[in-house]
């Protein structure tokens, strides 16, 4: 992947095998909406989510209850899990040993030595600590301060849980400073990445609906990526999770910071358009969901950009009459009616990622 952004330098943490900071990729993250206790509707979506391309997923697990099916739901997948705690610190003891992460925050747990015990047990499992500060919830004498929720008070209430763990020489821990607010939420990263080298956790929390949630996210995560801040992503949208994972990595990809599966170039459309573009790009979509591999299509509805675009990508389709132009690998390759363009295309970028895979030799005595 390009080399534009320089990113800053943070310590890593291992999050079930996956690799959170330093020079470690980007990691994409949903959270599961699914009742924790029903086990088998969460492991379901769990894997849902890795088939989308989740590198790791959050679980809820407020009580006893939950963290007994949580126990269940990590024998039945294969990808590392958070375990979302917030005030009982029993349920972070009770579940270390099953955790590949645990959120809670130790200002929140209460006397020192509980804090103390939490804090041991993730040491004795090898399990990393996430605090997550938000705008929404802090610190009342914080919100007395300030007046309202702003950068200095998410960075404030980060570091109060950083001093706690730092007293106990714990490193093994990420931060998160998350607000609804674009402005505070890239304004506090930006100050907390300035103090401390742990790995940062982005967010845009509660974003909204899919399309506005999408939007926001992009800005706001979008800017400090490029700015080399942060180290792990959640798309919060209030939307199914799945879409979470697809923005994330339509974020990176578009940054150009990791790639995965299709990434299709295309016009928005105009009357010179010679056949439907919106609707052949929507229908690749779809079709091509299932490919993790990377490769890049461009689909241009007529001559003028058209040429350009497809000689710079592997499968390329240009607009024009009476036949559209297909390229591959930046050469001409066949003309196409348009009523089979999209039944091409789809055949030409599967041909490419089956002779992109290795092929097995069995040697025959």
């Amino acid at each position: 992947m390009s080399n534009w952004i320089t990113r800053k330098k943070t310590k890593s943490v291992n999050v079930g095998g996956v690799l959170i900071g330093d020079d470690n990729p980007i990691a994409v993250q949903s959270m599961t909406n699914t009742d924790t206790n029903d086990v088998l509707a969460t492991v379901k979506q769990i894997n849902d989510l890795q088939a989308s391309g989740a590198d790791i997923v959050r679980v809820s697990v407020p009580g006893f209850d939950e963290a007994a099916a949580f126990k269940e739901i990590k024998k039945a997948v294969n990808i590392p899990l958070v375990a979302d705690i917030h005030f009982d610190y029993k349920i972070a003891l009770e579940i270390a040993d099953s955790a590949d992460c645990l959120r809670i925050n130790p200002g929140n747990i209460g006397k020192e030595k509980k804090v103390q015990e939490v804090i041991q047990a993730a040491i004795h499992n090898n399990v990393p600590i996430r605090v997550g500060v938000n705008a929404g919830s802090l610190e009342k004498d914080l919100q007395k301060k300030y007046g309202e929720p702003n950068a200095d008070a998410l960075v404030e209430s980060a570091l109060r849980h950083v001093d706690i763990l730092d007293k106990f020489n714990f490193e093994n821990y990420k931060v998160s400073l998350k607000a609804s607010n674009i402005e505070m939420t890239v304004e506090a990263y930006r100050k907390i990445s300035n103090l401390i080298d742990q790995p940062l956790h982005l967010g845009i929390t509660e974003a909204g609906s899919y399309r506005s949630g999408t939007v926001k996210s992009s800005i706001g995560v979008g800017m400090l990526l490029s700015e080399g801040i942060g180290d792990t992503i959640r798309i919060s949208l209030a939307s199914d999770p799945i879409d979470e994972i697809k923005v994330g990595w339509d974020i990176l990809k578009s940054l150009n910071i990791r790639s995965r599966g299709v990434k299709i170039i295309a016009c928005p459309s105009c009357s010179r358009q010679n056949f439907n573009v919106i609707e052949v790009v929507n229908e690749l979509e779809i079709r091509l969901e299932d490919v993790s591999e990377d490769i890049e299509v461009a689909i241009i509805g007529c001559y003028v950009n058209g040429p350009g675009e497809s000689k710079a990508v592997e499968v390329g389709l240009t607009g024009a009459s009476p036949n559209n132009l297909m390229y591959v690998d930046g050469l001409p390759n066949k003309k196409i009616s348009s009523e089979k363009i999209v039944d091409e295309i789809e055949d030409q970028v599967r041909s490419k990622i089956a002779k992109k895979k290795p092929v097995e030799i069995i040697a025959r005595n």
